[in-house]
C-alpha cells in the first residue's frame, strides 16, 4: 500500500494518476475529501491532518511506501508524518525536498527542506529524496500581474534556470515508489532547457497570443511580489531576496540528465507546459 500526502495539489495529483495508471495500490491522506472527488475512484480516501498527529497513526495503518510533501517553512509536519510512519511500520518514504539543499552552504530557500531530510535520515526509514528544481507551474504566479497590468516583474535578470513540470516529478516519484532499488538515493530532478525568466515570458506570449511585458524587479518588495504577488512572512520574503540574488548570478542554470535517465525520455519542455495550460495562462481580462 501506498499512502501519498499532498495528494490535492499540483504534484500530489499528477502523482495520484500515475500511480493510478501503474494500478498501485493507492491510498490518499486528505483533510477534506470533496477535494479529491475529481481523483481515480482506485485511490483508498483517508481524513488526516499532519497538523493532528492523532488522525495519522490510524491513516498510515496499513501503508509500507509514503511519498511526504508538506508545505510552507516548517519541519512539525514532516515530523509528525515521520512519527507515524516508524509507529506504523512504514519500510520506505520517498521526500519532495528542493534543488537549493544543493547549495554550499545551504541558503534560507532550502534550509527547512534540509532540515526535512534530516528528519528523515535520523528515521532510520529507508529513504529516498526527490530535490526538483524551479517548477514550470510556477509561471501561473506571473497570471494575475498579466490579467491587471500587462507586465511580468522579473527578479533575476540574466540569470537562467531549467523549470520541470510537476508532471516529470510525479513520473519520477511513481517509478522511485512502485520499484525496488531506489532507497538511499538523492536525485535532482530539473527541466533539460536553461531560460531566463523574460525567455519564458516570451514562450507564454507567444502561447496565448499576447504581448506581455517584463520589467525589472528592483526593490525588495517588487523581488517578492514577482513569487508572491500578495507579499510573503517576512522568514519567507528573506529567503526569496537571496534566492533571488543567487539566481540572477548564474548565467548558466543548473540542469540534471536525472528524469532522461531514469524515464528512458526527456522532460517536458517549458513550451509544452504551455501548450498544455493555455487556459490556466491566458488572461480573463483585457490588460
Amino acid at each position: 500500500m501506498i499512502l501519498v500526502t499532498g495528494a490535492t495539489g499540483r504534484i500530489g495529483r499528477e502523482l495520484v494518476r500515475e500511480l493510478d495508471a501503474r494500478n498501485a495500490n493507492l491510498r490518499i491522506l486528505v483533510r477534506d475529501p470533496a477535494r479529491a472527488a475529481d481523483l481515480p475512484a482506485s485511490a483508498e480516501r483517508v481524513v488526516g491532518d499532519l497538523d493532528e498527529p492523532s488522525t495519522l497513526v490510524p491513516a498510515f495503518r496499513g501503508a509500507d511506501r509514503l511519498f511526504l510533501l508538506t508545505p510552507g517553512i516548517g519541519t512539525d509536519q514532516a515530523a509528525n508524518a515521520v512519527a507515524a510512519a516508524r509507529t506504523t511500520g512504514v519500510r520506505h518514504i520517498v521526500l519532495l525536498s528542493s534543488i537549493w539543499v544543493s547549495g554550499d552552504p545551504v541558503p534560507a530557500m532550502g534550509r527547512w527542506h534540509h532540515e526535512r531530510e534530516q528528519l528523515l535520515r535520523m528515521s532510520g526509514i529507508p529513504a529516498t529524496i526527490l530535490r526538483p528544481g524551479g517548477f514550470t507551474t510556477n509561471a501561473l504566479e506571473w497570471v494575475p500581474s498579466i490579467e491587471t497590468k500587462g507586465f511580468v516583474l522579473d527578479a533575476i535578470g540574466p540569470g537562467r534556470a531549467a523549470p520541470i513540470d510537476p508532471a516529470d516529478i510525479a513520473a519520477v516519484a511513481g517509478l522511485v515508489l512502485t520499484e525496488d532499488g531506489h532507497a538511499g538515493q538523492t536525485y535532482v530532478l530539473t527541466g533539460d532547457e536553461s531560460l531566463t525568466t523574460a525567455e519564458q515570458v516570451e514562450i507564454i506570449a507567444a502561447t496565448i497570443g499576447r504581448d506581455i511585458e517584463v520589467r525589472p524587479a528592483v526593490s525588495p518588495e517588487e523581488i517578492v511580489r514577482s513569487r508572491y504577488p500578495d507579499g510573503a512572512p517576512k522568514p519567507l520574503a528573506d529567503a526569496i531576496l537571496e534566492a533571488a540574488a543567487i539566481m540572477r548570478a548564474d548565467t548558466t542554470g543548473v540542469r540534471t540528465d536525472t528524469v532522461r535517465r531514469l524515464l528512458g525520455r526527456r522532460p517536458r519542455t517549458f513550451a509544452e507546459w504551455c501548450a498544455g495550460h493555455a487556459d490556466a495562462l491566458q488572461p480573463r481580462t483585457a490588460g
